[in-house]
């Protein structure tokens, strides 16, 4: 999309979240998807030092095995087909100890999606084991991942991520770690973290590479637009989060330019707030996350609206902006749609 195209959409912002939710009820009506899951976040301790980050290093801590399995049990008792599994970078880790935790879920359960691992944590165990990106997926895949979250994408502008986060994974690496999961069948998501110090045109140099992937490779499930929190973290010293006007256009714009290449643009409940999350159902959202059961890493940045919904509270969500509530899994297959509060 050209430039002259972006600064008509943010101009008349009215206009712009009209045409968004009718590109949204084109592609998915007016069903609302969410996901019963479970996030599992094994360890706060990093080797990085991002500024936009308040979760590492707090408590130090590290999951064990037993730890990680009694989450995964914990998780398929609710009733979640999925756990997302991420975490710090902990010093020298490589292969073998991101391989383990994989196996621990896989101990527990054999059947739940694991989704699992950040572009970044790729590029760290590759890094420390001195192997090649793809052959850390491959024993990634073969240890029981099925998908794989886009995190660590912030906003994919080298000189954006040298403010932000200096020690991070290039845009470039991200962009390989995505492309190379994709050619071996490993779905991934993708993110946007905006509202610090990037421009609306870092934000569009962003969105036209997310599709330019696409293109290519068909293997993004759903992108996701994260508002900086900028609460408890260095980065908010230099910037304030964005408000809430401003995350309904950002949604807007998101899928007006990934249009029709990414059908699902999720309203993170968790970042938003539940009403804002509400609103973004008519700004082009089709999709608002998950039951989530813990999430810590927005908490300690200032997010405000809890770590857990109940499937009742989501599907009420939804119904109550008069919606159609529905479950599906990680891959956006639909397992149970609910036309009414019954």
């Amino acid at each position: 999309m050209l430039k002259s195209e972006l600064r008509e959409m943010v101009k008349n912002p009215y206009r712009t979240m009209e045409v968004a939710n009718r590109l949204r009820e084109e592609l998915k009506g007016d069903v609302v998807t969410f996901v019963v899951n479970r996030n599992i976040n094994f360890t706060d301790i990093c080797v990085n030092s991002c500024l936009f980050c308040s979760y590492s290093n707090r408590k130090r801590f590290f999951l064990s095995e037993e730890e990680i399995r009694r989450k995964v049990r914990e998780a398929v008792e609710y009733g979640c087909t999925e756990v997302t599994i991420q975490g710090g970078l902990f010093p020298n880790a490589g292969v073998e100890h991101y391989v383990s935790i994989l196996k621990a879920v896989r101990r527990e359960s054999k059947d739940i999606h694991i989704h699992a691992f950040s572009p970044m944590e790729v590029v760290h165990a590759s890094r420390n084991d001195g192997v090649d990106v793809e052959d850390v997926l491959r024993e990634f895949r073969k240890a029981g991942l099925n998908s794989m979250p886009g995190t660590a994408a912030e906003i994919l502008v080298d000189r954006v991520r040298k403010v932000i986060c200096p020690d991070k994974l290039t845009t470039d690496e991200w962009v390989e770690v995505i492309t190379t999961a994709h050619s071996l069948g490993i779905p991934t998501t993708a993110t946007m973290m905006y509202g610090h110090v990037e421009s609306w045109e870092d934000r569009m140099e962003h969105l036209n590479l997310i599709r330019q992937i696409q293109e290519e490779t068909g293997g993004f499930t759903e992108f996701i637009p994260l508002p900086f929190m900028d609460r408890n973290n260095r980065l908010g010293e230099m910037a304030r989060s964005p408000n809430g006007f401003e995350d309904l256009l950002v949604i807007a714009v998101a899928r007006i330019v990934l249009y029709p290449l990414i059908e699902n643009i999720q309203a993170s409940w968790v970042k938003m707030g539940r009403k804002l999350a509400q609103a973004s159902l008519f700004t082009g959202a089709n999709d608002v996350g998950g039951t989530l059961m813990e999430e810590n890493i927005s908490k300690s940045a200032g997010a405000t609206s809890g770590e857990f919904m109940t499937v009742e509270e989501l599907r009420e969500l939804i119904l109550s902006a008069g919606r159609i509530p529905a479950e599906r899994d990680t891959l956006y297959n639909l397992r149970r749609v609910y036309e009414n509060r019954s």
